[in-house]
């Protein structure tokens, strides 16, 4: 009896886990050093200021999730990256890709399962710290 009252509750306890894959991919060749707080990461739903695409993250998720959580996630990896903001949320199901506006997160995130990868674009408003290049510029004597 104590073995199957364990099972069950152990059996709980695992199917109410929840699970994500973080990824990111940067697709810049200059350096923008890394936020050291996630309030300095925006979301956006439009971008109308000059920027630069830094990346691009992906959070994949199981099971009901909350935007915020998701949120927080894409904004832990887009402060690695050195980004300033993330945009242009898409939810990609076996339905198909949706381009989400908050008001449309919301919802959807009070709404039953989720089986979804989100991705988003990571930007920069500033310069980059250092811009890479092949060689040095060396002044002429």
């Amino acid at each position: 009896m104590k073995k199957t009252i364990l099972f069950i509750a152990l059996s709980i306890l695992i199917s109410s886990c929840s699970f994500y894959n973080i990824n990111s991919d940067e697709v810049t060749e200059n350096y923008y050093p890394p936020k050291s707080s996630l309030d300095n990461i925006a979301y956006l739903d439009e971008v109308k200021e000059p920027h630069e695409v830094i990346g691009f993250v992906s959070v994949s998720t199981e099971r009901r999730q909350k935007m915020p959580d998701v949120l927080e996630k894409m904004k832990r990896e887009a402060a690695i990256l050195g980004g300033d903001a993330i945009t242009n949320i898409t939810r990609k199901t076996a339905s198909g890709d949706e381009k989400m506006k908050m008001s449309k997160l919301k919802k959807f995130f009070e709404n039953g399962n989720i089986r979804s990868t989100f991705t988003a674009t990571v930007v920069s408003f500033h310069q980059p710290a250092v811009i890479l290049t092949d060689k040095p510029d060396v002044p002429k004597e």
